[in-house]
């Protein structure tokens, strides 16, 4: 009897009552912010915030932003000295308790950037709402601006970025990846690089401008310089992330041009010492297939389509040189993980040369080694949009 009391008395500790919880009525979502430099001392917080009354029976709403009847999100902004400050002065302006533990995104302006990221990334890594894996942005311009357009195809600013990084067409940089690179042995960072908002304001504007513009390059957490498109594709192939692009190529002395979609890729790094002088062999392997042919090459000749890889595989020689120049001779910066792959592989003469890494970063001597392997020339093998006496079979 006592035993059934005393596991009596222990279940009813556990029957205790949610006395201290709160309702998702009661909470304001963010689904994305941004933080822009506001003065010498200050910083402008913006925040998106999910209006869920939208989703109910009231409006047909198109993801527009703002806080009229159908719209999906709304946007408020507050300054403060740090975003601590200015989440306190924002949550005056909004009657429910800000809850970060849906946020997707986080914007920073390109001046908040120059400025440095280090107290900003703190109050994200220290709060115990935000989430590691929420997408970093750059932002040409302010990142407000970018954070108050209306997409046309998702219901949010949010919403659109985070399918942009799940794309893969351009970095994809989580708030965890921002924390290994910068505690990497370069203490050098990348992040994806989106358009000035202000150029998105007309709708027209949303269907017609591309938003990812590049990469910004940070050294420690101050940004030092962008990357255009282009030499982000090669960024890309030298740090492996290379998942979703077309490789469209022309080959020499035939008119058209014939388009390559990797389906395999695996790029790696060889470091080597010799004689005083650093270098590194970066090689890439890659398996592909063709999307589309606009010549009259008919690719299931050998000789033609080992003139195809040859001309792939220099685009994207070229492109890796590209971005190699710029990181090398421009900004000083390896967002390639050159550092970490000699520490690996020479750890006592790494000791000795960390401390000036960003200069002998700049002089190492870098080689590529590419195979490509073109396995599928599509569901058919010679060129469909011309006579087949017009095919080149030999």
């Amino acid at each position: 009897m006592r035993i059934k009391w005393l596991m009596i008395g222990i279940c009813s500790l556990l029957l205790t009552g949610c006395w201290d919880r709160t309702e998702i009525n009661d909470l304001a979502i963010v689904t994305a912010a941004s933080v822009d430099k506001s003065s010498k001392n200050s910083v402008l917080l913006g925040v998106q915030v999910f209006i869920p009354r939208a989703l109910g029976g009231g409006g047909a709403g198109g993801g527009s932003v703002g806080g009229g009847q159908g719209k999906l999100t709304m946007m408020r902004s507050s300054e403060g000295v740090n975003i601590a400050d200015a989440m306190s002065k924002l949550q005056a302006k909004i009657p429910r308790q800000i809850f970060w533990g849906h946020c997707k995104v986080y914007l920073f302006g390109e001046e908040a950037a120059r400025h440095g990221l280090a107290d900003h990334i703190d109050f994200l890594v220290r709060h115990p709402e935000p989430r590691n894996r929420s997408f970093l942005y750059v932002s040409k311009g302010k990142a407000l601006d970018m954070l108050s357009i209306t997409p046309v195809l998702e219901r949010s600013t949010a919403e659109s970025l985070r399918e942009y990084a799940n794309l893969h067409i351009a970095m994809a940089v989580t708030l965890v990846d921002y924390r290994n690179m910068l505690r990497g042995e370069a203490e050098a960072v990348a992040i994806p690089m989106i358009e000035d908002g202000k150029k998105f304001e007309k709708q027209e504007d949303n269907q017609n401008k591309a938003v990812m513009v590049g990469t910004a390059i940070l050294k420690r957490d101050k940004m030092i310089g962008s990357i255009p498109t282009t030499a982000t594709r090669g960024l890309l192939w030298l740090r492996d992330e290379m998942q979703k692009a077309a490789i469209t190529v022309k080959i020499k002395n035939e008119k058209g041009i014939i388009s390559v979609s990797p389906s395999r890729t695996k790029t790696k790094l060889i470091p080597s010492i010799e004689n005083g002088k650093w270098s590194m062999v970066v090689k890439v392997d890659t398996e592909g297939d063709v999307v589309e042919n606009g010549t009259k090459l008919n690719l299931m000749n050998p000789e033609y389509l080992a003139m195809l890889q040859q001309a792939v595989s220099d685009d994207i020689d070229e492109r890796m040189q590209t971005a190699m120049h710029i990181l090398q001779h421009k900004m000083k910066a390896d967002v390639v993980n050159f550092a970490a792959a000699f520490h690996r592989k020479y750890p006592k003469e790494w000791e000795q040369a960390k401390d000036h890494w960003d200069e002998i970063f700049s002089q190492v001597v870098v080689r590529s080694e590419i195979n490509v392997d073109v396995r599928r020339p599509g569901l058919i093998s010679a060129p469909a949009g011309i006579p087949q006496a017009e095919v080149k079979n030999h």
